[in-house]
């Protein structure tokens, strides 16, 4: 293989034009990490929030952005042992120099588990995050059991559609906000209740609900404290949740951020859902890795349903 490669590289905070389609260096792999062939690189929300400097202590530039990552184990580390060369998995890398977007990248092996074998490898670059997200939102920190209520707002987009479907396996009464030309979509994932936001306040139109998963931030966090039942909780997932646990708390009601951590161990049992039928993660289009800059044009126009992905 080559000791080149293409990547989208940073070097400075801004719009989407920051993303430079470059020639550098392939990584090579440390102890317990793996190198990888990328064949999908979800594009998130997180990654465009990071390019524009809205929390620059987490970035060092210059740096290639991207947290989803599905390839082709080509090379491992010293003390690798769960993979070998010719593997195909998936995983999600912390933010670091070297991210996804980009024809190789190195991942620590623990964050990796094997792709789902019933959807392609590009397609399985758009799970990790979301699936994760979802996951540690409603069975960890809200810990959802059957006959509970639950609101997922933008429940069409990336987090929102997988956590519909997880909601609903967890035995929960799902409502979902969404737009009315995805609430056929949503219905399809078992969605039990949908509200148009563009013509409908939700505060007055639905039930008292256990818990809400808030995927838009801004207003929509302090409007769901207005639905929820005593001692509910509101779970943000955005980086201006609109209310806090204080806000929270003197209502008799509880707020939680959620975080997703990289975990091969977690995305075994999503790759388990996955080949069994009982989870899917809509991809609305790939891009090739050179038009990263329109990826993020996509995803900041906010009209996103399911996942985009690049593809080296």
């Amino acid at each position: 293989m080559s000791a080149r490669m293409h990547a989208i590289v940073q070097s400075t905070f801004g719009g989407p034009e920051v993303l430079a389609y470059t020639e550098t260096d392939v990584p090579e792999p440390g102890p317990g990490e793996v190198l990888l062939t990328v064949a999908g690189a979800g594009v998130n929300p997180g990654d465009a929030v990071l390019r524009a400097g809205r929390v620059p202590d987490l970035v060092t530039l210059p740096w290639t952005p991207g947290t989803d990552v599905a390839g082709v184990v080509e090379r491992v580390g010293d003390g690798v042992t769960r993979f070998v060369p010719g593997d195909e998995v998936y995983g999600m890398l912390a933010v670091t120099p070297r991210g996804a977007y980009a024809e190789f990248t190195v991942v620590p092996a623990d964050a990796l588990a094997l792709a789902p074998k019933n959807i392609d490898l590009a397609h399985a670059g758009a799970v990790p995050l979301v699936t994760v997200t979802a996951w540690q939102a409603l069975a960890v920190l809200a810990q959802v059991r059957p006959g509970d209520r639950v609101l997922i707002h933008a429940a069409a987009g990336g987090v929102g559609h997988v956590a519909v479907q997880l909601a609903k396996e967890l035995g929960a009464y799902v409502i979902g906000t969404a737009r009315a030309a995805n609430h056929d979509l949503l219905r399809g994932l078992g969605a039990d209740e949908l509200i148009d936001y563009t013509t409908t306040d939700f505060r007055t139109s639905i039930a008292p609900v256990d818990a809400v998963l808030d995927l838009v931030g801004g207003s929509y966090g302090p409007r769901s404290l207005d639905v929820l039942r005593p001692d509910g909780l509101l779970i943000g997932a955005s980086i201006d949740p609109g209310t806090d646990e204080r806000q929270a708390a003197a209502r008799g009601l509880r707020y939680a951020w959620v975080t997703a951590e990289p975990s091969g161990q977690l995305l075994k049992q999503i790759t388990d859902r996955i080949e069994a039928g009982r989870l899917r993660v809509a991809v609305q289009r790939t891009y090739p890795l050179a038009e990263a800059v329109e990826a993020h044009r996509a995803i900041e126009a906010k009209r996103t349903t399911g996942k985009i992905v690049l593809v080296p």
